[in-house]
């Protein structure tokens, strides 16, 4: 990655922060409006899903009306004979409802399971067919962490509120204006004191829950912060251990830590009121309606069975209006998750190729860079009119300061990025006249960064190379001499690579090396491959790479030197110009920028 991309990324953990859980969102209407169509192929189920939440709640919600009648039939017992058959009857007319409400239940829940998992499925089977449809410049400007968060964190996210929160807001939708209508049916008076009794505490509730969302968006704010601080310094425990940093990071921990223990203890204390706060409401109704209740009921205005239907009203009532406040939030939340996912599916994308019908065929490995000019950014050019014709087979080693647009060139040869001006040729074809997995299939590639997968020695040689037989992975493997090394594993080539497999930086360098001749490609890029590893390793590597570049036309970027001293042509770049061009003894009896830059590696006190 060159300065000028650095400059233009974020920066963030390798998982990213992502969304805290009380982030808002910008456009709730508009998103909700994306998210709404984003499903519409599921419309119709979730309509019956919300249909059948409504009925189950309609079904509870007669059921202390008929738990009155029974109260009722009771009662009268007490004065005279039990109707036992009205009794039965009434109890069997309960029991089929409760039942019809826990079926219907059942079902909607079912539904909505479904709906969510197909839904958050097609969603991230989008998010992974958009990365790759993505230009290189939007990884520039967002962390790899906030793209992973968009696939997990802001996804479940989604899914959570699909499967949860929609269905329970119309259950509780349709508890809440149920009760409501079957409270002042039943009887005004005792109406108007369960409303009255649960005011107060869904008021003191609106409180608390305002009060308490400033301490969670702390919380996960203090959380991030305590999270980057340990992951920053734990990557660099070495470098912290030897300047004897153990005492300045602890001392910043604490602080973090600290703040952290604050915001915690003050959310989930006033988070924590919520659930004795409503059952002190729920308890508070049924005391209010036992009063209002008897009262009434020793003036001969309403019957016993009244007062035990309101104990069970005042219970379907209150829980509605906390389920209200629950999925408020919710909503929000997945709209700012929904904002942050559709954001990502909207980015514009790479050119459409499939159309372009050239093809390359039998390429030797010719290369003509002719007026190129490039930039990451419209207001900066990193390349300036740089040409340089290269034929088959030859080794280019470029080389210069950092800056000097040595990984550029690399990038635009790849079709990683598009030229602002000029063009580049493989073999006479210009490469924007063809697919870009095209040109991507002529080239094989070594980078200083070394990137090896969850899987076995032999997968990661082979990678993506359709038939490789065993033979051709052994073959690789000896040439870059790490067969003997393999067979002295417990599994050989079938050894999995994970964190547990402890691998050398130049015996993963190899690897990498091997997974190039595997995919034998006519040409090939290596960017500072020894960089990281030892003066004897770097001779290993050094020798595997000489093989790998015979017969192919070969790009090297290297700042040590002597790593490339047998290239064909040197190309000495700065500014993203071309300042010097030859062969290493040429480019030294010049007694130029070359010569500056070989000699002050080489320099003796």
């Amino acid at each position: 990655m060159t300065d000028d991309q650095r400059r233009q990324r974020p920066m963030g953990g390798p998982m990213g922060r992502g969304m805290g859980p009380a982030e808002k969102a910008k456009d709730f209407k508009g998103t909700w409006s994306k998210l709404i169509n984003y499903c519409e192929r599921y419309l119709s189920v979730v309509i019956v899903a919300l249909i059948m939440a409504v009925l189950g709640a309609a079904m509870q919600i007669v059921g202390p009306d008929l738990l009155k009648d029974l109260t009722n039939e009771i009662a009268k017992g007490f004065i005279g004979v039990i109707d036992m058959d009205a009794i039965a009857s009434i109890a069997i007319l309960l029991i089929c409802l409760y039942a019809g409400a826990a079926l219907f239940t059942f079902i909607q829940n079912w539904i909505m399971a479904t709906v969510t998992q197909k839904t958050t499925k097609r969603m991230r089977s989008d998010i992974s067919s958009k990365i790759n449809r993505l230009p290189f410049s939007y990884f520039n400007r967002k962390s790899y962490g906030d793209v992973l968060s968009r696939v997990t964190n802001d996804v479940d996210t989604i899914g959570m509120t699909l499967n949860q929160s929609i269905s329970a807001l119309v259950t509780a939708a349709a508890m809440f204006v149920g009760t409501l209508i079957m409270m002042f049916l039943t009887n005004v008076i005792m109406a108007l004191t369960a409303i009255g009794s649960s005011v107060l505490g869904f008021v003191m509730m609106m409180f608390i829950m305002k009060r308490s969302q400033r301490y969670f968006v702390e919380q996960q704010k203090d959380l991030g912060e305590i999270n980057g601080h340990v992951e920053e310094t734990y990557t660099g425990h070495s470098i912290v251990k030897v300047y004897n940093g153990s005492a300045e990071f602890k001392k910043e921990f604490e602080e973090i830590n600290t703040r952290l223990y604050g915001s915690a203890w003050k959310s989930q204390f006033l988070s924590g009121l919520m659930m004795p706060l409503m059952m002190f409401v729920g308890n508070f109704g049924y005391v209010a309606v036992c009063v209002v209740g008897a009262v009434l009921t020793m003036n001969g205005t309403i019957s016993f069975g009244v007062i035990v239907a309101f104990m069970l009203y005042i219970r379907l009532f209150t829980q509605p209006l906390s389920q209200f406040a629950q999925a408020a939030n919710s909503l929000q939340r997945t709209a700012a998750a929904s904002e942050r996912v559709f954001e990502f599916i909207e980015e514009k994308e790479l050119e459409d190729e499939s159309q372009k019908e050239k093809r390359l065929t039998s390429v030797k490995g010719n290369i003509d860079l002719v007026n190129v000019n490039f930039g990451y950014t419209k207001e900066k050019t990193v390349i300036n009119d740089f040409s340089v014709s290269v034929k088959a087979g030859q080794k280019i080693a470029i080389v210069g300061p950092t800056g000097a647009g040595k990984t550029t060139i690399v990038n635009l040869l790849m079709r990683f990025y598009e030229l602002n001006d000029g063009k580049i040729l493989l073999d006479g074809v210009p490469m924007n006249e063809v697919r870009r997995e095209d040109v991507h299939e002529q080239f094989c590639m070594v980078l200083q960064d070394t990137w090896l997968f969850e899987g076995t020695i032999k997968e990661n040689i082979i990678y993506s190379k359709r038939n490789v037989s065993d033979e051709d992975v052994i073959s690789a493997c000896k040439m870059v001499g790490l067969d003997h090394f393999i067979r002295t594993l417990p599994n050989g080539y079938e050894t999995i690579l994970n964190d547990r497999a402890s691998l050398s930086e130049g015996q993963k360098q190899l690897l990498t090396i091997a997974r190039a001749i595997i995919k034998d490609s006519p040409l090939l890029i290596l960017d500072e491959a020894t960089s990281s590893v030892d003066t004897r390793t770097e001779r290993i590597v050094q020798e595997a790479m000489d093989m790998l570049t015979k017969g192919r036309t070969s790009f090297i970027i290297a700042h040590r030197l002597s790593t490339i001293k047998n290239a064909d042509v040197i190309l000495v770049m700065k500014e993203g110009d071309i300042i010097e061009s030859g062969s290493h003894s040429e480019l030294l009896e010049r007694q130029g920028s070359y010569a500056e830059l070989y000699n002050s590696q080489f320099e003796t006190a």
